[in-house]
Formats: structure tokens, C-alpha cells, sequence
């Protein structure tokens, strides 16, 4: 195509056209930088290990009033913790593939970050050099991947409100908390009852990013495309991009690894 076709066909793409009654529900905010959707729930897989004032705990253990260490403002208390359900209607059928949560490998962000594999839905918010970037953003088919337990029949989702939106650790990897408090939680009802009338979402404590949504990563996509001839790249672009040169190069270092390991 040459540059200069590549080059308007990403204008073309870039150019908003909203439709009839529409406005910008993040005013001020370009492509790549529309936070989650509401309703789209950000979550800890059960499992998940937290980090606490008194060592590493699972997620599903963890009560109000447990402390956390955060990345913002010292240590916390535990507001409320979520409880979410994902039940398939039936036991033969595979899973929504947009249910499916994310799996980001050990050391996919960096060295030993995250420590273990973490397992988030695809809207939860990561803390990557200053900004929150959602899970489903980076998913680079090495070591960020959609994760499909297909043995499971039911998916087990938590999530932590402190009394601020903050970061926290999962898997020793720094991660949102809490924004929205959703009708879906299985224990809606003892949020209400302890903290009725509910309060709007919050703001986030970083600059908020995501590419989910098919328009929004073929422009991206196609941002980093272009990039060594025109480098129109934003955040989220550049910090995906460097993460899928560490998948491919971890990925090259465990192969590596193995191959030594059975010439032995």
C-alpha cells in the first residue's frame, strides 16, 4: 500500500464520526483512553493471592477491615469485597468467550511481575508505568492470553473496595481496586445495607486506558503498524507493544530453557 495509502487509511479510521444524539462520555479523552463500560465487572479469579499487612492471603479469605498496603496512601482497610458467580446453563456447552477472563503469565510485565499467574477479567485495571491499562488491552497471544477453563463449570470473581479507588497487589503485580459497586455481586445486598445510599463511581487514582472493543484495537493496531514510518502512537499502544517484545523474548527464554533441560 506505501506509506502515504497506509497513512490516510489510518486518518480515515481515526476520524470520529458519532452518530446522531451522541456525545463523548469521556470528554477531553482520545482513542485508547475510553475507561471499562459499566456493567463490564473487574475481577480477581478466586484464587488469586493478595498482598496484606500481615503477608500474602487469597482473595477469597480475606474479610472487611483486613488491611492492605497500597500504592497510594499507605495502608488501608478493606471497605467491602465483591463476590461474583459465572454458572454455565449447561455443563456440555463451552464458555462465552467475553466472560472468559485473562491470564497473564509470571513475569509477563516484568521480572516476577506478576510473581504467579494472574487471572483477571478482561476490564480490570493494571497499574503500568503511571497509568491503569485494562487486562484485555494487552493481550499479546504469548504470555497475556485469554484463559478457558473448560473443566469448570462455574467461575469464581472477587473484587476489593477500599474507601478510595487505589492500587493494590495481586500476584505481587500492582492492581486497581474497586470503582463501581455492581448490581451483579452476589452480596449486592450487604453493600447496601451497610453503606446505602450508594455512591457514584468513583474517579480512577490514575489515567485510565483501554483498547477493548473491535474499532478501538484495529486503530490501535494499526497506530503501531505504521509506527516505524509515521509514529502516531499513544500510551496504551506503546506499552503493549513493549509488552508483546517481552512475551515473544520470555517466551524464547523458557523454550531455551526447556531444550537445555532435555539435552541433559
Amino acid at each position: 500500500m506505501g506509506v502515504i495509502g497506509v497513512s490516510a487509511a489510518f486518518a480515515s479510521l481515526t476520524t470520529t464520526r458519532p452518530s446522531a444524539g451522541q456525545t463523548n462520555p469521556n470528554p477531553g479523552q482520545g482513542p485508547g483512553q475510553n475507561p471499562g463500560q459499566k456493567g463490564q465487572n473487574q475481577c480477581f479469579l478466586k484464587g488469586t493471592t493478595i498482598r496484606t499487612a500481615a503477608g500474602d492471603r487469597k482473595i477469597e479469605d480475606l474479610a472487611m477491615g483486613d488491611l492492605l498496603p497500597t500504592v497510594f496512601g499507605g495502608i488501608c482497610p478493606i471497605q467491602w469485597i465483591g463476590r461474583y458467580s459465572l454458572k454455565k446453563s449447561d455443563p456440555t456447552n463451552a464458555w462465552v468467550k467475553k466472560v472468559l477472563p485473562v491470564r497473564i503469565s509470571r513475569s509477563a510485565l516484568g521480572l516476577d511481575v506478576p510473581c504467579a499467574e494472574l487471572y483477571v477479567t478482561k476490564e480490570h485495571e493494571l497499574l503500568i508505568d503511571g497509568v491503569l491499562v485494562t487486562a484485555g488491552s494487552l493481550i499479546n497471544g504469548t504470555t497475556i492470553t485469554v484463559y478457558n477453563p473448560r473443566e469448570l463449570d462455574e467461575l469464581e470473581f472477587f473484587h476489593i473496595k477500599l474507601e478510595r479507588h487505589n492500587g493494590i497487589y495481586a500476584e505481587g503485580t500492582p492492581c486497581g481496586t474497586m470503582r463501581n459497586v455492581e448490581e451483579s455481586a452476589v452480596n449486592f445486598d450487604e453493600y447496601v445495607r451497610l453503606y446505602e445510599p450508594l455512591t457514584a463511581q468513583e474517579a480512577p487514582c490514575a489515567p485510565l486506558l483501554s483498547c477493548t472493543g473491535a474499532r478501538r484495537e484495529l486503530k490501535s493496531r494499526l497506530r503501531s503498524a505504521i509506527s516505524p514510518w509515521i509514529d502516531r502512537r499513544q500510551k496504551l499502544d506503546i506499552i503493549r507493544d513493549e509488552l508483546e517484545e517481552r512475551g515473544i523474548a520470555v517466551l524464547r527464554d523458557r523454550n531455551s530453557s526447556h531444550d537445555c533441560g532435555v539435552s541433559a
